[in-house]
């Protein structure tokens, strides 16, 4: 958008400002200004008094000289101008190839008449008109990223606020930055949170004062001025709402984004909408973030370090990690085998051969692999996996790896998992990755992602998995009888080869090779996928993670092995129970990303293998 642009973009602005302050003025206050008359575009009812707002900004974009597109809460997209009017979907049109450069719109405006509708009918000095203004992209769909300009008008004190992408953000003709609040206990927070949202109580019980003006576009404004120092909404902000205010608060020098902290880049539609986190720096908007996605980063003082003892270079690479720990002020314990089989690598003479041969095995830790620090005493670091009270531990290798190692740990140590085996759904990052990652999390810049796990119960006797549970034959080439009931209630009764039960981490193991489900972990079901049954009818379920789920064994003579994880076996015999429930316990990974699972089984499924 070029200055000319801009001017002609300002100036239409302007005057769609004065006019609807000037056409509602009489309708302020007045009950019957609020009388429903239509259902808006955006499903929303729409008042009178917003017909009367909305009737002005059609009118004047109307009657410009150029072509616009609208975007606005009640009557919803419309491309106008040259004393034209006509319904569109955005979307389509800007897929268009037919439109010559006379024909083509200029701007997309993205407007809320009255923002705050209540507050106007009930004379609350809280309401206003939003506009955002953006670019029409070439050949792609526009979202946010493509707004220029943006203006907020509070018709109920005469505030105005205008930004323009690059150059700043003026309150009243007056530049304007946020607040240098950085604890949540000094903070104002505004905004709109959703009943029973846990993490939004604890923000709220925790800042300074809470306020609801019942104004999406004003109150973040707030933020861009110093007012507020943080806003939320967690019903999901629509876009129209917050394009113009996105726009301030950014060029105010404060920080916006979704629920996890991604930057918002959401398409212009009337049907779009987000979750809206922002706050006045980075430091106050990361705490936000992290008590939102219950993801509070404790501070690193100890790791545990865990690896495979079984390929050199998982061992060797363990090496350069702790050295690189150590030298950054953090305590490490080493699990026991790991650090004898260090101890004998470290008085071994041919340690210079083995380390050669390995980089020629495994080139990409060539760099990594040169000048390893061996003077270092592992075997005073040594500790058993049971003993690990650190808070966090370095695993290195495979699912399998992984796996054995919190099948042992007896506290909720977050694991941050480096992939050495072939695959890894489990494990975090891959080598060439890790101390950029270390770096991070060292200095707090972490998210935990909380996994369920399985309390598996049989006669009297109790044990844990992650991933699934399978029951089979011990005798191969054998069926078994099963039921399952779920609840009390029988579900299925069946003859198969055998039977998974998998949490949804596992759903990318075993139950997705059986023919079950990719599941999301943030869902909270079980899976229940028969191996091979010899019903055709007989398919996989999903069922409640709340639920209790009971196998049965029906057929005499035959007895079960039921394996955790793929470390501990134990057997089942006829009319014998195993039973099935949610553990009180939960595994934490520790993630660079709080947006990686999609991604991750994309990559991983395109890569296949087998995990060590």
């Amino acid at each position: 958008m070029d200055a000319k642009d801009k001017k002609i973009a300002t100036d239409l602005c302007y005057e769609i400002i004065k006019e609807v302050g000037r056409a509602i003025r009489p309708y302020v206050g007045k009950p019957e200004s609020g009388e429903k008359v239509k259902m808006g575009a955006d499903g929303t009812p729409t008042s009178y008094i917003d017909v009367i707002a909305e009737d002005q900004v059609i009118n004047i974009l109307k009657n410009a000289p150029i072509n616009s597109y609208i975007i606005s809460e009640e009557i919803g997209e419309l491309k106008v101008g040259h004393g034209k009017k006509e319904s569109v979907v955005i979307t389509q049109e800007l897929r268009r190839t037919d439109l010559t450069p006379e024909q083509k719109p200029k701007f997309i405006f993205l407007i809320d008449p009255i923002d705050g509708t209540s507050n106007a009918i009930k004379e609350i000095p809280a309401y206003g008109i939003s506009i955002a203004v953006a670019n029409v992209p070439d050949g792609r769909l526009a979202t946010l990223n493509d707004v220029e300009l943006g203006f907020i008008s509070n018709f109920g004190n005469g505030n105005f606020f205008e930004a323009e992408k690059g150059k700043g953000c003026w309150l009243n003709n007056e530049e304007v930055h946020p607040s240098k609040i950085v604890n949540i206990s000094d903070m104002s927070l505004g905004g709109f949170t959703k009943s029973g949202t846990k993490a939004a109580s604890k923000l709220v019980d925790n800042a300074r004062r809470m306020r609801v003006l019942g104004s999406v576009v004003l109150e973040l404004s707030y933020v861009a001025s110093g007012r507020y120092d943080a806003f939320l909404d967690l019903r999901g902000s629509r876009i129209i709402d917050i394009a113009a205010s996105k726009l301030i608060v950014e060029e105010a020098g404060g920080i916006i984004t979704d629920k996890y902290g991604e930057k918002l880049d959401n398409k212009l539609s009337i049907y779009e909408r987000t979750i809206v986190v922002a706050a006045n720096n980075n430091i106050l908007h990361k705490q936000i973030i992290d008590i939102l996605n219950d993801n509070e980063s404790d501070v690193i003082g100890e790791v545990g370090v865990v690896s495979r003892v079984d390929e050199y270079h998982a061992i060797l690479f363990s090496v350069k990690i702790i050295d690189y720990l150590l030298n950054n002020g953090i305590d490490v314990v080493i699990e026991r085998s790991l650090a004898r089989k260090l101890e004998k690598l470290k008085k071994d003479p041919n340690l210079k051969n083995i380390i050669n041969t390995t980089i020629k095995e495994h080139p990409e830790l060539k760099d990594q692999l040169k000048n390893l620090n061996f003077n270092i005493e592992f075997k005073l670091l040594s500790r058993t996996i049971q003993d690990f009270k650190s808070d966090m531990a370095i695993i290195l290798g495979g699912d399998g790896t992984l796996l054995r190692t919190q099948t042992k740990m007896t506290e909720e140590i977050p694991i941050f998992g480096i992939n050495m085996g072939t695959v890894g759904f489990l494990t975090e990052i891959e080598v060439n990755e890790t101390f950029d990652s270390l770096k991070k999390i060292l200095k707090g810049e972490y998210y935990l992602e909380k996994r369920t796990k399985l309390v598996v119960s049989h006669e009297n006797h109790h044990y844990s998995a992650l991933n699934e549970v399978v029951v089979m034959t011990d005798e191969p080439s054998k069926m078994l009888h099963f039921q399952v009931q779920v609840d009390g209630e029988i579900i299925e009764e069946f003859r198969a080869d055998g039977l998974i039960i998998s949490t949804p981490s596992g759903s990318t193991a075993y139950s997705m090779s059986a023919g079950g489900p990719i599941v999301d972990p943030n869902v909270g079901g079980f899976i229940i996928i028969p191996i091979c049954p010899y019903k055709l009818g007989v398919r996989p379920f999903i069922v409640s993670d709340e639920s209790e789920i009971i196998v049965k064994l029906l057929k005499k003579g035959k007895t079960a092995v039921f394996v955790m994880d793929g470390q501990i076996n134990e057997e089942a015999e006829y009319q014998e129970e195993i039973r099935f429930k949610k553990s009180d316990k939960h595994v934490y990974f520790i993630r660079n990303s709080n947006k990686c699972f999609y991604k991750k089984v994309k990559d991983k499924l395109n890569e296949g293998g087998i995990n060590n």
